[in-house]
């Protein structure tokens, strides 16, 4: 049974004026992006590591030039520390060395570094040598006949020093005094210009051939990048000299692996811009097509009108004309309303949770006032509990305002449409339905219905034909399913009816948890 019937035109919703503010303060320019360079970009990465690591190479060169160079000249120094430590001998307890004058010359001896010598006796005793030559710090004295080596300075100057602890024992024969501990301490230094000027020497030989390789690497690394970017030049050129209309699939075979992602994903935006076009192409056609007959219409009336000279004439032209332009007015409007619709981005207008019936009552009293014009009894039927879904509201008040208009027109006089909200809580469904006791739609129809500008053969009703293409476009935007079937409560088989059921995703209820008082 329907709950209400006819409801008083008066308790329709009064249409809300929207008001518009304009200020005179005008809009910021956003700051255009700086647009990035791929060569550069792939360049600064290649050379600016490469610029870095090159002193920091240069560095450990240097370093490792100098402990090679050491290397020789130790041998050398620990050559003559152990040539001067043969010749320390205990005499008479004394410690004496039995180097020559012309033996000390050739210790001596060197063209670019100065050689400095000591040796000290058991108790620190200087024996012979340069007498201010800096001593050992270590906290145990090696094992004799051990060299060590250490850098040291003296008289202002960086000097390398051999040392070694010489055992004045080591000639005695194995007796109970050979266990007395004696030693000697036997040192040579050396100023490190020789070292400093082989290291100079390997440096150069290392680094100098650097700085002519240096430029050719980066002159390569450039050729290498303009050779490997050339494919996408290719490509500019080649997508920059097609022609306007030319939509057609980029050939990804003639360019590199890395890139076919890129033409892929550009040939799948092709296709869609070139499905788009094709529709917007059709649909112009189409709305070019069906604004003739009104516009034909309204021009024939017009000078039907003109020529008449009867006033009854005149005014049955002119109401043709009024009809006329009528009819091209709601072609207009809904060939706007489709368009919005197709055209309506997923986040330009948010789906927000709203109550169905509410929504629904809401429209069925805009069309109260209608109802009575057509003589036929609109009713609306809900349930007790609300049904929430979520939704645009404006574009689902639009796909219910074209079921109903749909179900007036093919209603004959004296018959019924009802709009019913229900749901199926078990499978989280909401349904919204129209149903009419009109002459209904074959089954041969009904898949074709919901086309553009689509009339069934022998319907006298009026209409452009878009109505149910709007309603199917806003549907699917809400994730919905329109089904059709004959209106089940109708009984007469010349006017089985219909029964649109649109099926929408439901929200669940929020579940209410009552607290005990005590």
């Amino acid at each position: 049974m329907k709950d209400t019937r006819q409801a008083d035109a008066s308790a329709a919703d009064a249409a809300s004026t929207a008001a518009y503010s304009f200020t005179d303060t005008p809009a910021t320019q956003p700051e255009e992006p700086i647009q990035r360079s791929l060569f550069g970009e792939i360049l600064d990465w290649m050379l600016v590591p490469l610029l870095l690591l090159w002193p920091m190479s240069i560095a450990i060169t240097y370093l490792v030039t100098k402990s090679i160079a050491n290397q020789p000249f130790d041998h050398a120094l620990e050559d003559r520390v152990a040539v001067l430590a043969q010749q320390v001998r205990l005499v008479g307890g004394k410690v004496v060395t039995q180097t020559s004058p012309a033996s000390r010359d050739m210790l001596r001896a060197d063209d670019i570094d100065y050689v400095y010598f000591q040796v000290q006796g058991p108790n620190a005793e200087f024996i012979e040598g340069d007498h201010d030559m800096p001593l050992p710090l270590d906290a145990e004295p090696p094992l004799p006949g051990t060299i060590t080596f250490r850098n040291d300075t003296m008289h202002g100057t960086e000097i390398r020093v051999a040392y070694t602890y010489v055992d004045l024992h080591r000639w005695r024969p194995n007796t109970s005094a050979s266990k007395e501990t004696a030693t000697a301490l036997v040192q040579v230094g050396e100023t490190l210009d020789k070292r400093a000027q082989l290291a100079n020497e390997i440096i150069k030989g290392v680094i100098m051939p650097q700085f002519i390789i240096l430029p050719i690497a980066l002159a390569l690394v450039w050729l290498a990048l303009s050779r490997g970017l050339l494919p996408l030049t290719e490509l500019q050129q080649r997508i920059r000299n097609r022609r306007p209309d030319d939509l057609s699939p980029i050939d990804s075979g003639q360019v590199p692996e890395e890139i076919s992602p890129l033409v892929d994903s550009l040939n799948d935006l092709l296709a869609r811009l070139s499905q788009s076009i094709e529709m917007q192409k059709r649909f112009i056609a189409d709305a070019a097509h069906q604004m003739k007959t009104p516009l034909a219409g309204m021009r024939m009336q017009s000078e039907l009108a003109l020529r008449q000279t009867d006033q009854d004439e005149i005014h049955r032209s002119l109401l043709q004309l009024s009809k006329s332009s009528e009819s091209a007015t709601r072609l207009v409007n809904q060939l706007l309303a489709l368009a919005r619709t197709e055209n309506q981005a997923p986040t330009t207008k948010p789906f927000e949770p709203l109550e169905l019936s509410e929504l629904a009552r809401n429209a069925v009293q805009d069309w109260v006032q209608t109802s009575f014009t057509y003589r036929i009894d609109l009713g609306f039927e809900q349930p007790e509990h609300p049904i929430m879904i979520k939704g645009n509201p404006l574009m689902l008040r639009e796909m219910l305002n074209n079921l109903i208009d749909n179900a007036l027109r093919y209603t004959p006089l004296h018959g019924c449409v009802t709009v019913r909200v229900r749901s199926d809580e078990d499978n989280g469904h909401a349904f919204l339905e129209v149903e009419d006791t009109g002459p209904g739609i074959p089954a041969v129809d009904r898949g074709h219905i919901f086309e553009r500008f689509y009339r069934i053969l022998g319907s006298n009703a009026e209409g452009s034909g878009l109505g149910l293409a709007i309603v199917k476009e806003i549907a699917q935007q809400h994730d919905a399913v329109i089904d059709i079937f004959h209106n089940p409560h109708q009984h007469d088989p010349r006017l089985p009816g219909s029964l649109f059921r649109v099926t929408l995703p439901m929200e669940p209820r929020p579940v209410i948890t009552h607290q005990d008082p005590g």
